[in-house]
């Protein structure tokens, strides 16, 4: 611990014997290091925030969403800070004023792109930041420089809005309109061809259909009712069926006569029947009972003598007479189907290659027509798009913070950097008046001496001061104190003269 208290004490004498080097070495330490400092320029920064508006009912209406709008916004973001915008902002601020050559606006755009931002706080709230801190220009023209660019960003950013959307939906709709014009053209062609085609050959056209599209139509037709045909026949032989065990006369006239309740039971079979039951049904299994019961009875009714008509025979009848009249018709449709198809197949075989004729122009008809249909639509609804956007603006903003007036610099932190270089002065000059004191290898106390020889040392003789030294030395420290109050002066008088000149920018 002695020894660590004697190299302090060792170094402090080795400073202080050469003070007035180490406030030499201060003075030019902080002479540069101030001189620096006041060559940086200082940078003032302008900010502004714009807000989006994306809910638009009309916008949406004619196929205008929210995501489109987002797309919109995101390309104007992103082309915002491009090399050309940035050059109409050279030129548009007092920046274009030096630059004379492509290569000097090459340079300023670059630099001004280090000096732009454009950041997307939330969705549709952006903010568009400023930078200006040229060494040409003062810090007023500077503060004035940055609010002139922040507010040429603004107004590029209405006018790519604006204008951007207007020349690309013009570019669409001119596009639209040359194809439009190219399919009106094949379309009169296509339907010139036709009518003339129509004219020569009447017979392929009737009802303005090919021959072979009607055959394939009649053919698809005809296996329909040959489906329905069977299905009704079938229909009627089971009708013809139940007729066929049906008696047509029951025995009895009584209430509770054999014949009657047979007649009842089988009138009963044929309404569930009718209603849809198969025949595995319960109820359709206990009346086939029923009747298979009384059938004995109503016999020997029947074998005494006397009878009257059977209701339910009579109802079969009704129906069965309806069903055949159904299955009639189908036959009759068929034969016409079958006629009409042997019609057509003999002008088909009488002439292909004109059928097959009438059957390209037809398509082709119909595929140009299709077509100019669609791009039709789809210029309207362009058309109307395109109105809805640049009427309304395609993308509604406001300047929900307008270009900031900076009245002080955002960097360099001067007096921060002043200090801090007024600190590396002073320990620049106590590092080397001490390492000079190294070098000489002058010992401040005897226990160093003896130390570094490793001999013993005898005594030390101290110094003898006369008046006329005294007198010099304070004389001296006073100029001393003088130089050092001096440079802490001068850090002062730099810190005054920095926040006056702040106090001037307007």
């Amino acid at each position: 611990m002695n020894g660590l208290y004697e190299e302090l004490l060792s170094a402090i004498h080795s400073v202080w014997h050469r003070r007035w080097i180490a406030l030499g070495v201060a003075w030019a330490i902080c002479l540069l290091g101030w001189l620096v400092v006041a060559l940086i320029p200082n940078a003032y920064e302008s900010q502004a925030r714009i807000f989006i508006q994306l809910d638009d009912a009309l916008a949406e209406q004619v196929g205008i969403g929210v995501a489109d709008k987002k797309r919109d916004i995101e390309r104007i973001r992103q082309t915002l800070t491009s090399a050309v915008n940035l050059e109409k902002v050279v030129r548009g601020t007092r920046l274009g004023e030096t630059v004379n050559t492509p290569a000097q606006m090459e340079a300023a755009v670059l630099r001004l792109g280090d000096k732009v931002k454009v950041v997307s706080q939330e969705d549709n709230l952006f903010e568009i930041t400023a930078r200006a801190d040229y060494g040409s220009f003062s810090d007023a023209e500077n503060a004035r420089l940055a609010h002139e660019v922040a507010q040429k960003m603004i107004d590029i950013f209405r006018e790519e809005n604006l204008s951007g959307d207007r020349g690309d939906m013009a570019e669409t709709l001119t596009f639209v309109n040359g194809q439009l014009q190219v399919r009106e053209k094949e379309l009169e062609s296509a339907e010139q061809r036709r009518t003339t085609f129509e004219a020569q050959h009447p017979e392929m056209a009737q009802g303005g259909a090919a021959v072979v599209q009607r055959l394939e139509s009649s053919r698809t037709q005809l296996r329909d009712v040959e489906a329905d045909l069977v299905a009704a026949q079938s229909a009627l032989a089971s009708i013809d069926g139940q007729l066929s065990s049906m008696p047509r006369t029951i025995a009895g006239t009584g209430v509770g006569g054999a014949a009657a309740a047979l007649a009842h039971a089988q009138a009963d079979l044929v309404q569930l029947r009718g209603r849809g039951l198969t025949e595995n049904h319960p109820d359709v299994i206990a009346a086939r009972n029923q009747i298979a019961a009384l059938k004995g009875p109503a016999a020997q009714e029947a074998a005494s003598g006397g009878g009257t008509p059977n209701p339910a025979y009579s109802s079969l009848q009704s129906i069965r007479a309806e069903r055949q009249a159904a299955v009639q018709a189908l036959v009759a449709r068929k034969a016409g189907l079958q006629s009409d198809i042997g019609s057509l197949t003999a002008s088909a075989i009488q002439d292909p290659a004109l059928a097959t004729e009438a059957q390209r122009i037809n398509r082709d008809y119909d595929v140009l027509k299709e077509q100019y249909d669609k791009l039709l639509q789809d210029r309207e609804e362009l058309r109307l798009r395109g109105e809805v956007k640049t009427g309304r603006e395609a993308v509604k903003f406001q300047v929900v913070d307008p270009p900031t007036s900076p009245r002080k610099p955002i960097a360099p932190n001067r007096p921060l950097l002043l200090f801090g270089v007024l600190l590396v002065g002073i320990g620049g000059g106590c590092v080397a008046a001490f390492a000079l004191g190294r070098v000489r290898s002058v010992f401040a106390t005897a226990g160093g001496l003896e130390k570094a020889t490793g001999l013993p040392v005898l005594g030390a003789i101290s110094q003898h001061v006369t008046d006329g030294v005294r007198t010099m030395r304070r004389r001296k420290l006073k100029l001393f104190y003088g130089g050092g109050a001096a440079l802490g002066g001068l850090f002062v008088v730099l810190l005054a003269v920095e926040f006056i000149q702040r106090g001037t920018v307007t």
